[in-house]
C-alpha cells in the first residue's frame, strides 16, 4: 500500500527545484522543505544555490527553481506581481507569518546612554561615537554585503539622510557572517554600532538593538518606486515598510503538483520561532540540513499541521 501511494504521489509530484537561499532562515526552511516534499510526496527534490534578485527573476524567465521559499517580495515587487499577472508564478502563502523586519539599527546599550541616539538626528549628533576600523577622520555605518538587494535600499537611505556629510563611510562587510560578527564583537567590547540588519535573525534575538526612527514614518510607494530601486536618482528618508516574507512558486509546479503545492501554502514560521531556530543554528555551527532535522524532531507539533496524517507518518518513518 505504502508502495504505490509513494508511486502515485511520486507521478504527481516528479522533480522539484528548491531555492537555497544564503542566508540561515532561507536555507533551514529551503531545507525542511526537501525533506517533506521528498519522504512525504514522493518528490524527487533537489536544492539549487539561489538569492532573492537572480532567483526571482530566473522563475519569472525561465520557470525554475520551482519554489522559492523565502522571498523577501518587497524588494522585487513589481517582476513578481507581473510574473503573477501573466500566469508564470503564484505566491503561495506567507513563510514568515509575522512578516520580515527590515532597518538601521544601534545597541541598546548605547540608547540607554545616550536616548536620542534612537533618532537618524542623534546618530548624527553622536556621530563620532561610531569609529571607522580603518579611517580615523571618518565614521562606520555598516551596510549590506555586496550582492545582496538590501544594499540597493541601504544606500539609498545613507544618501536620502546625507549620512555622508556627518562622516560616515559605509562599510561593506563582505558578508552576512562579516555583517554579524561586527555586531558581535561590538557587543563584546561595549562599543558604538551603527548598520542595516533584520529580523527574524539570531542576531536580534541574541544582541538588544534599538530600531532608528528616520523621524519620517513609512511612505511605501516611495519605498517601491525609488528607495528600492537601483535607478533611483533622488532617494526620500521613508522607515522599511514591514517586509512581506513570501513562498513563491512556479504557475508550472503549483498546477502539477497541487498537493505538494498545498504543503508549500500552508508552511509558516513565526518570528519568535524563528530567531529560536536561528539562535539554536548559530550556538550548534548547524547547516541548513542539520537544522531542518532539528526543527523535524523537537517541532512536531507544529510541522504536523501543515500536512496530512498520511504525510506525517512518512515523514516521522523516513526521520527514523
Amino acid at each position: 500500500m505504502l508502495a504505490s501511494s509513494f508511486t502515485q504521489a511520486a507521478d504527481d509530484c516528479g522533480k522539484v527545484t528548491i531555492a537555497d537561499m544564503n542566508w540561515s532562515s532561507a536555507t533551514l526552511i529551503a531545507n525542511v522543505d526537501r525533506f517533506i516534499l521528498e519522504h512525504g510526496y514522493g518528490c524527487e527534490a533537489e536544492l539549487v544555490p539561489g538569492d532573492t534578485m537572480p532567483t526571482g527573476t530566473s522563475m519569472i524567465e525561465k520557470g525554475e527553481p520551482d519554489v522559492a521559499p523565502e522571498m523577501w517580495s518587497n524588494s522585487m515587487k513589481d517582476a513578481l506581481d507581473k510574473g503573477v499577472a501573466e500566469k508564470r508564478l503564484r505566491y503561495a502563502g506567507n513563510s514568515l507569518s509575522d512578516g520580515g523586519e527590515e532597518g538601521f539599527w544601534v545597541p541598546e546599550f548605547l540608547v540607554n546612554k545616550y536616548p536620542e541616539l534612537a533618532t537618524i538626528e542623534g546618530v548624527k549628533k553622536h556621530a563620532k561615537l561610531f569609529t571607522h576600523p580603518e579611517d580615523p577622520d571618518r565614521f562606520a555605518f555598516y551596510g549590506c554585503p555586496a550582492g545582496w538587494n538590501c544594499q540597493i535600499s541601504a544606500g539609498n537611505l545613507f544618501n536620502a539622510m546625507n549620512l555622508e556629510d556627518s562622516g560616515f563611510e559605509m562599510i561593506d562587510p563582505g558578508s552576512g557572517a562579516g555583517l554579524a560578527g561586527s555586531i558581535a564583537k561590538a557587543f563584546t567590547r561595549e562599543e558604538a554600532w551603527f548598520g542595516y540588519y533584520w529580523a527574524p535573525t539570531a542576531v536580534l534575538g541574541k544582541y538588544k538593538m534599538v530600531k532608528v526612527d528616520f523621524g519620517s514614518g513609512v511612505d511605501k510607494e516611495e519605498f517601491v518606486n525609488c528607495t528600492s530601486s537601483e535607478d533611483c536618482e533622488n532617494p526620500k528618508p521613508t522607515m522599511y515598510p514591514p517586509s512581506v516574507v513570501q513562498t513563491v512558486t512556479t504557475e508550472t509546479f503549483a498546477a502539477k503538483s497541487p498537493t505538494a503545492y498545498d504543503y508549500v501554502a500552508n508552511r509558516s514560521f513565526t518570528n519568535n520561532q524563528m530567531n529560536g531556530l536561528l539562535a539554536w543554528m548559530e550556538d550548534n555551527q548547524a547547516d541548513g540540513e542539520v537544522a531542518a532535522e532539528h526543527f523535524l524532531t523537537e517541532y512536531e507539533s507544529s510541522w504536523t499541521a501543515w500536512v496530512s496524517p498520511e504525510v506525517a507518518a512518512k515523514v516521522k518513518a523516513a526521520l527514523q
